[in-house]
């Protein structure tokens, strides 16, 4: 016993006992004592590695994980040097602890024993780190407490909460990365408490109430007032990592109250029978154009800032589109970070795919098709920027040669961004087949000819696709969804509804010193808008008008069901849109759709 002993006298015990003891059937011995936990190695790269355990000593109420970042090349014998020192330096820091508060109290001499082993025979210490990945039933024994190497375990790397949580609406990791496994063979629970502090160990877990488990949390009024936070197992079919926890940076807050899109969802509450399909399309504000001061000064000066923030609009988005428990839904100005981050993880757990397709340029934001995967399955899908396929794709030569004849015309449509998304889709019911054309057309109040020749790219861009469909001897319909930026009676619309553009169609000279001359068009397939010429899908206090349109081939299929869109008064209680409870300045579409 060392009695009033300084902490440098007690090192220097400390570090000549931990080396002695070295009997192999010491150690077998030992290593039978307690149970086998697990040491989590992983790979960082092609050289080194990184070493992970926890380490309990019940003497000096140590109780702690230890992380070791080392060479691939490192030896044996230089890996246990580094785990006795690291835990050396843990262990006296604990002693001291003890011994300041009780000087002339007692501590027992310890003795520090690591090897590694495997199976029951020491590994000599010259073998290098690479050597010991590649051998079964290796394990790391530090005084008697056998650890299992777990090599590339699933792994959590990166789990946060978002900043912004409102009652009513769906929570879920605002990051997420994970290794060695997948997001859907995780495991989430998650748990609430009204009293946080800045460290809660497993000792103070009975402060976290569990309300839910999955990869998305739906909170109620309930949790107003409460912390969050969220637990993720990360797994494979065949093991499991380490879990890690998240907290909420903020407690929930109570949300908007009841929202339009939440009586329209009183229409959209089960999905659609195996017979038919819903649409959605649905524009949904990019945060590139709500997140800046022109945009809150003199767009959308009525919408209180906060209700601008993509934080705060996602949440209502979200909710919105799982509540109408639509098959398909077509998305346009669709920032790319809230695809990744927010709409593909959140429709992924619920069992729908999603394919992203970005404008051209330097704009992050595009369109987004995201499919119930348990109705349809993925054939293909491509995205094209119609500019660049106006210019070289034989399909269009005929609207190449019209537009080359004027120079502001041509250089004006090849600067366009302008994309469109096709994806082929197959009822996994029926085998039946869907071309599904989605689009966002240059907005501009002058550009109806541009519009023109941008819908017409798509259509038939879509149209090709389509028909190859039926060479493979498969029953294809044709739908097309978008923000067309086109009002009923225009160029756009006669093409799809009526099928003939004249070549002194006034859509033409929308913009006379662009007028494009002696260009007639024909749309071959005759179609319908599913949700009819609404007033208006777009409404902000500078205009509104019906710009967004599911246009459906009318002799394959028949509209079952449009839901209604809100009323004036709901669209104006707040002035304009986006508001407070319209996360966008326009409205979703949607429409139940049945197969002839």
């Amino acid at each position: 016993m060392l009695l009033g002993r300084s902490y440098f006298a007690l090192r220097a015990v400390y570090r000549r006992t931990s080396s002695v003891a070295n009997s192999v059937s010491h150690k077998v011995k030992k290593c039978c004592t307690k149970p086998v936990m697990k040491a989590y190695i992983r790979t960082k790269d092609e050289e080194r590695v990184e070493i992970q355990f926890q380490y309990v000593d019940s003497n000096i109420g140590l109780d702690r994980w230890f992380n070791f970042n080392r060479s691939l090349d490192d030896s044996v014998q230089q890996i246990k040097e580094r785990i006795i020192t690291n835990i050396d330096k843990a262990c006296l820091k604990y002693k001291k602890r003890k011994l300041k508060k009780n000087p002339a109290g007692a501590v027992d001499e310890f003795k520090l024993d690591v090897e590694v082993m495997q199976n029951s025979e020491i590994i000599a210490p010259e073998v290098p780190c690479r050597k010991i990945l590649t051998m079964p039933n290796v394990f790391i024994v530090v005084n008697g407490q056998s650890y299992h190497l777990d090599i590339n375990p699933p792994t959590v790397k990166t789990l946060k909460l978002p900043n912004s949580i409102m009652a009513g609406y769906p929570v879920y990791p605002s990051k997420l990365e994970v290794e060695y496994c997948t997001v859907s063979d995780c495991e989430f629970l998650w748990y609430k408490t009204n009293e946080l502090v800045d460290v809660v160990p497993e000792a103070h877990s009975e402060t976290w109430i569990q309300v839910g488990t999955g990869f998305s949390y739906t909170t109620s009024n309930c949790d107003i007032g409460n912390w969050l936070k969220v637990k993720c197992i990360p797994k494979t079919s065949s093991k499991s990592g380490l879990p890690e926890c998240a907290i909420a940076s903020q407690v929930v807050e109570a949300g908007p109250g009841i929202c339009p899109f939440e009586i329209r969802h009183n229409f959209t509450n089960k999905f659609v029978e195996n017979d038919g399909f819903r649409v959605v399309t649905y524009n949904i504000l990019a945060d590139l154009y709500a997140d800046s001061d022109y945009t809150r000064t003199v767009l959308h000066p009525y919408c209180p800032p906060y209700a601008l923030a993509i934080d705060y609009r996602k949440q209502l988005i979200l909710k919105e589109l799982l509540g109408y428990k639509a098959d398909i839904i077509c998305l346009q100005e669709v920032d790319s970070k809230v695809f990744d981050a927010d709409l593909k993880p959140i429709f992924s757990s619920y069992g729908f795919e999603a394919e992203f397709s970005k404008k051209g340029g330097q704009v992050s934001e595009g369109m987004a098709c995201i499919f119930n995967a348990s109705k349809f399955q993925l054939v293909q899908s491509s995205s094209h920027i119609v500019a660049e396929e106006l210019s070289s794709n034989p399909l269009v030569a005929d609207l190449w040669v019209a537009v080359q004849k004027n120079e502001n015309l041509s250089k004006r449509i090849l600067e366009r961004t302008t994309s469109c998304q096709l994806l082929v889709l197959e009822s996994v019911f029926n085998a039946k087949r869907i071309v599904v054309a989605n689009t966002h057309l240059y907005f501009h109040p002058d550009a109806d000819h541009i519009r023109l020749l941008q819908s017409c790219v798509t259509l038939r861009l879509a149209q090709e696709l389509r028909n190859r469909q039926l060479d493979l001897g498969k029953e294809v319909s044709l739908l097309f969804c978008g923000d067309f930026n086109s009002c009923p009676g225009s160029g756009v619309f006669e093409m799809m509804t009526l099928q003939n553009i004249d070549c002194d169609n006034e859509a033409w000279s929308s913009k006379p010193d662009e007028a494009v001359l002696d260009l007639s068009l024909h749309n071959p397939i005759a179609m319908e808008t599913a949700c009819g010429t609404p007033p208006f899908t777009n409404y902000t206090s500078g205009f509104s008008g019906c710009l967004d349109y599911i246009f459906f081939e009318k002799s394959k299929l028949v509209v079952d069901q449009v839901v209604p869109l809100p009323s004036m008064e709901e669209v104006t209680q707040h002035c304009a849109l986006p508001s407070i409870v319209f996360p966008s300045d326009h409205i979703a579409l949607i429409a139940d759709l049945k197969w002839v």
